[in-house]
């Protein structure tokens, strides 16, 4: 029995050599030995004694920690009708960097009787290689003491993100108890799922879990935890969007003590049994990016679909036009970016380039298997986080010295079935036709496609690893990630040095596609700060954020065509400066100054309630004399609403409760009390399908379904309107044209594919 505990089989099926625990390669063929560790779900003091073998396959190590010494053999699963308990963890495999996946089970004989053990993958443990002993990551009330302010909040804000997911799978509980939530690093781990009771935790009772953490709290964040806890408690903070958003205004806060240096090298090769290389990445392969001094630092990997003159047009078009739009979305400063905004901005950019992809399919008539497509997988350092956006099965890895974690989830079969909650992990992978993807830019209109952009928060140094199924298959990247990547984050090696040799490895070890890898090591200095961050508790129903690892999760379970898209209720109200408004602000505040000067005539009564410009949130000095909005004075950014139906250009009405926006007067030759015409847009109407149609603004009427869309943009002639038709909105009301909906990302002009 000692000797069997002291054994490591390897997974290759022409070795299946003996190795001792402690090697890492194995001894006869060099195959890489990979240490599956997994935690015994059990109803019992523990799962066997320490050394003890169990079903001739799993060591104890622990009360309930195992190592598979077989990790080339499957595990045995559940059969179908045993897998309704299981459906939480499968469902929830978006959330995998905290909630364990399955495994498998493991029939342990029990006298006359057999019990089911469920073994969960990748637990959060500590381990010795050299004398073979595992301890479990602390608790997160024991680690919090130790953490800096950054971490700490860091680890409520996952926590707040986990929250819905959870409770929709009746397993919020686990968020709860101190025992199961784990920090492994910067990371807040689950060992296992706990199960609601009756009645579904709420969230006072987070906040009076979190109430505990109160006096550990590092100086700069004490006022700040006990004022988010004492609000979730009292119900001031009675969302998860709101409890989020908090969190993100107290991070920004912190974020200003932390000074992060950015490098990112790419490299892409044909590999030896290709002709032509349909990769594509950005940087250009070879050339090493450093922020400072550059002031952005983007890096995309693409894997085109399509044979010559396809996959290589179309990653090429994708990485093309996806610099465009990033490129403008950069230019705000961070202390100006929206969190969910610009998560919503790259997923348009994806958008974009995906139609300029199907378009070029449709003028070539290519149809079927002939489309050109491609797969993307991009990483965008902002201040303190990561945004990843990704589409198809290039993957995203996060590697810090803790840990290798992929952070992407493939859009293929496999992953759909587990998320269904129809298979295991292990065994979907298995099936025919499991690697399939169902979903890559080009293959159709965006408006059935759903990319997944998450972020990241940093607070320790790591390194991002995009890369195509050249390197990704095989388990390549989980196989050689510690001899070859760590060394980075130890000072050992450089990240140029390590995509030639990962590049090496995808061409020897795998070889049967080409391959490319982008590599992003961010380096952080952090310091306490000395200034106490205070919580800013804004109403819920101005709250609303978009979820750090995908927007996807809840839908996609009731819906197996949709892979990665979640609708919101309704739309987020922006408190921040939309990205694309930043470079017409010269034009807007000059607009305004003509409107200064321009004659102040007597507003007519109910004409209109004119909102505040939301560029002149920039800079609060920036604001004009107070004076009373009207018809007569009217200037671009202003909105005016209909109080009724009113008629327009051939036979047209402007529904009751529709707001425009003013985007230029037109001159009257003729003697009036006001401009005549004025050209303008109609952004809020939930009845009228409008490019910018998804305010819903309180009291707006309904239109009968059959009601033609309105032209764009909409010419009034208001001297011919009755002075109570029409209000206009003045400055101390909100904006339903401005922070409800943000204007699309205007589509590069001049582009052509490679």
């Amino acid at each position: 029995m000692e000797n069997d505990a002291a054994t490591l089989y390897c997974p290759n099926e022409n070795c299946q050599a003996a190795n001792p625990l402690t090697h890492k390669f194995c001894q006869r063929c060099s195959t890489p030995l990979p240490k599956h560790y997994l935690w015994a779900v059990v109803d019992s003091p523990s799962v066997g004694s320490p050394g003890e073998i169990l079903a001739d396959r799993y060591l104890v190590l622990d009360k309930f920690v195992l190592l598979d010494t077989k990790p080339g053999l499957l595990a045995l699963t559940p059969e179908l009708e045993n897998l309704q308990p299981l459906k939480a963890y499968l469902r929830l495999i978006p959330y995998r960097l905290h909630v364990p996946q399955v495994y498998g089970v493991l029939f342990v004989a029990d006298g006359s009787s057999h019990r089911e053990i469920l073994l969960l993958e990748k637990p959060p443990v500590l381990v010795d290689d050299t004398i073979q002993q595992v301890h479990l990551c602390s608790e997160l009330t024991t680690a919090w003491r130790d953490a800096t302010s950054m971490r700490q909040l860091n680890w409520l804000w996952q926590i707040a993100h986990l929250w819905q997911p959870l409770a929709s799978e009746g397993v919020a509980s686990s968020l709860l108890d101190s025992y199961v939530l784990r920090t492994e690093g910067s990371l807040v781990r689950l060992l296992d799922l706990r199960f609601d009771a009756a009645t579904s935790p709420e969230l006072p009772q987070l906040g009076e879990f979190w109430q505990q953490l109160v006096s550990d709290a590092k100086p700069a964040i004490t006022e700040f935890v006990n004022q988010v806890s004492l609000s979730l408690i009292q119900g001031e903070i009675n969302s998860t969007d709101q409890l989020i958003g908090v969190l993100d205004r107290g991070l920004a806060g912190l974020g200003r003590s932390q000074t992060p240096t950015i490098k990112i090298i790419t490299k892409t090769d044909t590999g030896p049994s290709r002709q032509r290389n349909e990769d594509a990445c950005s940087p250009p392969s070879g050339t090493l990016i450093n922020k400072p001094p550059q002031p952005t630092a983007l890096a995309i990997v693409c894997d085109g679909i399509g044979g010559h003159e396809g996959g290589n047009v179309a990653s090429n078009l994708a990485i093309e036009t996806i610099q465009q739009q990033v490129q403008q979305l950069t230019k705000v400063p961070y202390d100006h970016i929206d969190p969910s905004l610009l998560l919503n901005d790259l997923d348009k950019a994806v958008a974009i380039a995906n139609d300029k992809i199907s378009q070029r399919n449709d003028l070539e008539n290519r149809q079927g298997r002939q489309r050109m497509g491609t797969t993307l997988v991009m990483a965008l350092p902002v201040a303190h986080e990561m945004y990843i956006t990704h589409v198809g099965d290039s993957r995203a890895y996060w590697i810090t010295r803790h840990g290798c974690y992929q952070v992407t989830l493939d859009d293929d079969v496999a992953s759909r079935e587990v998320r269904l909650g129809y298979a295991i992990y292990r065994e979907a992978v298995q099936q025919s036709a499991a690697g399939s993807l169902v979903q890559a830019l080009g293959m159709g209109p965006s408006t059935s496609l759903h990319p997944t952009s998450g972020r990241f928060m940093l607070d320790e140094d790591a390194v991002f690893l995009l890369t195509s199924d050249g390197l990704s298959d095989f388990d390549r990247v989980e196989e050689y990630w510690e001899t070859e990547i760590l060394p980075v984050l130890v000072g050992e090696t450089n990240i140029v040095n390590v995509a030639d040799r990962l590049v090496e490895i995808a061409n020897t070890k795998n070889g049967h596609d080409n391959v490319t890898v982008a590599l992003v090591h961010y380096q952080v200095q952090y310091w306490e700060p000395e200034i106490t961050i205070k919580a800013i508790i804004t109403d819920s129903s101005s709250a609303k954020t978009v979820d750090f690892t995908s927007t996807a999760n809840a839908t996609l379970l009731s819906s197996p065509n949709q892979k990665t898209q979640v609708i919101p209720e309704k739309e987020p109200v922006k408190t921040s400066i939309p990205l694309q408004w930043i470079v017409p602000l010269i034009l807007v505040v000059a607009a305004g100054a003509i409107g200064f000067f321009l004659k102040q005539l007597r507003s007519p009564s109910g004409l209109f309630t004119i909102f505040s410009n939301p560029i002149q949130t920039l800079n609060p000095t920036i604001e004009p004399t107070p004076t009373p909005r009207s018809l007569a004075n009217l200037s671009p950014g202003w909105v005016i609403k209909t109080n009724k139906e009113i008629p327009f250009g051939n036979n047209q009405l402007l529904p009751r409760g529709t707001f425009l926006e003013v985007i230029e007067k037109k001159s009257n030759p003729k003697p009036a009390s006001v401009d005549s015409s004025v050209s303008m847009r109609v952004c809020a109407n939930k009845s009228i399908p409008t490019p910018a149609n998804t305010n819903n603004p309180a009291g707006t009427s309904s239109v009968p379904s059959n009601s033609k869309p309105l032209p764009q943009p909409v010419l009034l002639d208001l001297s011919q309107l009755n002075p109570t038709a029409v209000s206009v909105l003045q400055s101390n009301v909100p904006n339903p044209c401005k922070t409800g909906t943000q204007p699309a990302i205007t589509e590069p002009t001049g582009s052509s594919p490679t």
